[in-house]
């Protein structure tokens, strides 16, 4: 299903009619071309023209639809009438010569071997009279030389006045659409069903976060046990050279550094596309999940995309067109599927709508309304590292999100453990344990006699775990206000044992209120907590021996709900004291 998803992706994209959105035929591949050698029809270099634009490392070349690249491990094949300098130019930027000489000597075979009426074309008789005559010594005091001698760039050539590269000219790439060569063996395409040779090798897949910088391939089998009935390599899944050339294209085209149809869940560099065209619908998605360098441009993207599903015109007049999810990560030399989904808009509409109903929490003006799964994985991760974030984490999650099943208990055991180690109970944290939670009461019911936790302080639930939060937030509120200015507070010692074994705990910290109530000079807040913890304690009948992963989510919430109750309360204070003053 996803090779024929992708499949059938490439040849929309292929039939687009804006030229800048349209991907490359048959036997073409779109390629960065830094640097083009500009030939008069004679074979005279007029010069190296540098198609790079911006500043210093983030340089990017122009990108150009060429014959597409050979698949090499070790050198030796060239790509035709472009490569690298060494192929294409002969440069020893290396110091070894006798390879570079072999490499060059195969990249002007190349040239050789095409057909008769390409060789009579006016640009290849120009680019064999440079070699003939010039050469790379023709180059040498271009301002240009010395960075191709240091990074043996990509390299091709273009006769002067001419709006193609020599190696789009017509002659040259005529027939290169045609699917004439006989791969494999003879077979069925399991993409297109229909009687064709097998592709032996398939193109490798580029821009995977965590994979060789060659690429992977997708589908491959290389080693003698992964071939059965006679079948070698690409004849165990048989693939038509079309539909192979199909869907990788497809594929890297979305996993571009550029695409904005890709984002990063945890190790899985994650792409989607809708069964038609709608640019509306793909970008939104990103700005959804992804993580954008403008948050405040992101939460405006979200809110509208929201604000749309809400009325019903997200999926408006779509129908059931498909919206395809595909997350791949990094396998040695291969690609491996995380995770694959593909369902109508409008329940991929109804899916995203649950799932920020499932993070919203009360919070700070400073944390953000919509977090990014990113973010959310991040803030479960030791020190917070993408590089902590456990491999199949988000790849398990985005799946949960797009078919409305339960998270995974590592989600909600990462937060909690993060809670514990950090004794910090953040806005993202709390937003991954109530969603967790309730996704856990909405599926298994009967295991939980608790309703679902609400966004803020909720002063009807009856939890223990949820009341025993509240009453250590409350506790540690007392403390602040009676020994204000506190390096640390009972939170930074006693949260861990608090929130897993209780009993323990809270005898301890019942007995140390009494000493911090009496500190209080304001008998009228004293009087205030009282009251707060007569009516926190009022539902609990005994301290609990321990508490399980899910009680232990309950705790924290009780406890992140009270302290955001508390500081509403206090900034309400303060803003009503402030008006007052203003009156005055």
């Amino acid at each position: 299903m996803i090779l024929q998803a992708l499949y059938d992706y490439y040849q929309r994209k292929a039939a687009d009619p804006d030229p800048a959105r349209r991907l490359p035929a048959f036997g073409l591949e779109d390629k960065e071309i830094p640097f083009i050698v500009e030939l008069t029809a004679e074979g005279r270099p007029l010069g190296i023209i540098d198609t790079r634009q911006g500043d210093g490392k983030k340089k990017q070349a122009r990108r150009y639809q060429v014959p597409k690249g050979v698949k090499r491990s070790s050198g030796g094949a060239a790509n035709l009438l472009w490569d690298t300098a060494e192929y294409a130019l002969g440069v020893d930027t290396k110091g070894k010569p006798e390879r570079v000489a072999q490499q060059h000597a195969a990249f002007r075979q190349r040239i050789v071997e095409l057909p008769e009426a390409a060789r009579s074309d006016a640009g290849l008789k120009a680019l064999d009279n440079f070699y003939a005559n010039y050469g790379q010594a023709a180059l040498a005091t271009d301002p240009a030389w010395p960075e191709i001698l240091e990074g043996n760039p990509v390299v091709t050539f273009r006769l002067h006045n001419d709006g193609d590269l020599i190696c789009q000219r017509p002659a040259v790439i005529a027939g290169r659409g045609d699917v004439t060569e006989e791969s494999g063996k003879p077979a069925f395409c399991l993409v297109t069903g229909q009687a064709a040779s097998a592709e032996r090798l398939h193109t490798v897949i580029k821009g995977v976060w965590g994979a060789q910088s060659s690429g992977a391939t997708l589908v491959s089998f290389n080693l003698d046990a992964f071939a059965s009935y006679n079948k070698e390599q690409g004849d165990n899944a048989p693939v038509s050279p079309l539909a192979a050339f199909g869907y990788t294209t497809a594929l890297n085209h979305l996993l571009d550094r550029n695409s904005r149809q890709r984002i990063q869940v945890g190790d899985a560099s994650t792409v989607f596309w809708t069964q038609k065209d709608d640019a509306e619908i793909e970008e939104g998605f990103a700005a959804i999940f992804g993580e954008r360098d403008d948050p405040d441009h992101r939460a405006e993207q979200v809110r509208a995309l929201l604000g749309a599903v809400q009325s019903g015109q997200f999926d408006g007049g779509r129908g059931d067109k498909l919206f395809y999810v595909l997350g791949l990560a990094p396998n040695a030399a291969r690609v491996s599927v995380r995770f694959g989904h593909a369902a109508p808009l409008h329940e991929i509409a109804c899916q995203i709508r649950q799932w920020f109903a499932d993070l919203k929490v009360v919070r700070s003006a400073k944390d953000p309304e919509y977090p990014s799964l990113f973010r959310l994985l991040a803030a479960c991760a030791q020190q917070g590292k993408a590089d902590n974030i456990p491999p199949n984490l988000g790849g398990d999650i985005m799946r949960a999100i797009l078919s409305g099943s339960p998270f995974p208990a590592t989600w909600l055991n990462a937060a909690v453990l993060r809670c514990r180690a950090e004794q910090n109970v953040t806005s993202l944290r709390a937003a991954a344990i109530k969603a967790s939670l309730n996704r856990l009461q909405r599926f298994q019911p009967n295991q939980f006699l608790d309703k679902e936790l609400s966004d803020m302080l909720d002063l009807e639930n009856t939890s223990p775990a949820y009341r025993l939060g509240r009453l250590f937030a409350a506790l540690e509120k007392i403390q602040e206000e009676a020994s204000p200015g506190l390096n640390a507070t009972i939170r930074e010692r006693y949260y861990g044992a608090a929130s897993s074994t209780p009993v323990v705990v809270f005898t301890t910290l019942l007995r140390l209120k009494n000493h911090h109530l009496a500190k209080l000079t304001n008998r009228g807040r004293a009087i205030n907590f009282e009251r707060l913890l007569g009516e926190i304690m009022g539902g609990l009948n005994d301290f609990p021996k321990h508490l399980s992963l899910p009680e232990q989510g309950r705790f924290a919430l009780g406890y992140y709900h009270q302290r955001q109750d508390f500081f509403s309360k206090s900034e309400s204070s303060q803003s009503m004291q402030s008006t007052q003053g203003e009156s005055k």
